[in-house]
């Protein structure tokens, strides 16, 4: 296999608090490799955000990285000077954030917001314009003069994720970070920008990470997926995989709780809250939520057991001395629905 255009190693980030500290990102380990896509998906305050914002050097000023490493072409980008650090982010490493009206300036005009980033890279200003234009096109902005002289308030929030993409783009960078950039837009918006960022992720030959809550937002376009709950992945997997033989029992909640074309009964919600991470459980940290949670699971964290070679899960249902548990009766009536439905895609039904 390529070498991996970007490596986290045992990552630890703390944030420091009143109550203490809260212990967001722990022992996190993943490789993102050349052309591919993958996502990130968990709950809210699962620490998937925080990982990618360590990525960019943009984590609050509470936040302690109490160890690991993130590797960016031979180099540690939690321990780049600064100067370095603002090199690369842009050229080789580019984040698309969840608001796009937070992350515009109202009061600048989308072309300089455009032609800010490239004038810093030495663009004389008439090239910068020219590929500023030629930018908002190939994002699918219609009329990009024209849009090239308003504001961002002037857009509409699809338009404005559009430019967000655009200027993310404006340094050619390699790996592009989406921080759940379609949570804030509808359903007919979402499909398109996410088409619009499988698109360019091709064409220009974009590593891609996807951090969502949502798995079904990245059915279409991930390649592999990392399961992240309480700070720690849980499982971790090709697409096929993860969607179909899933084997965490907080991966069963994940996909029960998701909506589909075929589904008329109530969805299930996952019961009870996260556990309070400034005094992280012993165990496995999933278990006062787990239905089907051993004693184990309340004494010791589960070790990564490996399913196949690109597949594996945290979780003691694994181990071979474990009572034999199979997924939910309804969730496999579930993913045999959707195995279907691919399958007669694929043939053109």
């Amino acid at each position: 296999m390529n070498q991996p255009v970007l490596e986290a190693k045992d990552l630890r980030i703390s944030f420091r608090t009143p109550a203490g500290l809260v212990r967001a990102v722990r022992d996190v380990s993943f490789s993102l490799y050349p052309g591919e896509t993958l996502a990130i998906v968990g709950e809210s305050g699962s620490g998937k955000s925080v990982t990618c914002k360590a990525a960019m050097g943009i984590l609050p000023g509470n936040a302690v990285i109490e160890g690991g490493e993130i590797l960016v072409d031979g180099k540690d980008l939690l321990h780049l000077p600064e100067r370095d650090f603002c090199r690369l982010r842009g050229r080789k490493i580019a984040m698309v954030f969840q608001d796009p009206l937070s992350s515009l300036n109202p009061i600048m005009r989308v072309g300089k917001q455009l032609t800010e980033v490239m004038r810093l890279s030495g663009v004389p200003a008439a090239e910068a314009k020219k590929r500023a234009i030629s930018l908002l096109s190939e994002v699918g902005i219609s009329e990009p003069e024209r849009r090239y002289r308003q504001y961002p308030f002037e857009l509409s929030g699809g338009m404005r994720q559009r430019i967000v993409i655009a200027i993310a783009l404006a340094a050619d960078p390699e790996i592009l970070i989406c921080d759940e950039p379609t949570t804030a837009l509808d359903v007919t918006i979402q499909a398109q920008i996410l088409e619009l960022l499988s698109r360019l992720k091709k064409e220009r030959s974009l590593s891609m990470i996807f951090i969502t809550h949502d798995l079904g937002v990245v059915a279409n376009i991930a390649d592999r997926i990392a399961v992240m709950y309480a700070g720690k992945l849980v499982e971790e997997g090709t697409a096929q995989e993860v969607f179909y033989t899933p084997a965490h029992p907080y991966t069963w909640a994940l996909l029960s709780s998701m909506p589909d074309l075929d589904t008329r009964d109530r969805l299930d919600a996952i019961p009870g809250t996260p556990p309070n991470m400034v005094a992280p459980p012993q165990g496995d940290a999933f278990a006062d939520r787990n239905p089907y949670a051993l004693a184990i699971d309340f004494e010791a964290q589960p070790p990564a057991f490996p399913i196949t070679e690109t597949h594996w899960a945290a979780t003691w249902l694994l181990d071979p001395r474990a009572p034999r548990q199979e997924m939910p009766r309804a969730l496999q009536e579930r993913i045999a629905r959707m195995k279907a439905r691919r399958e007669a895609q694929a043939h053109g039904n």
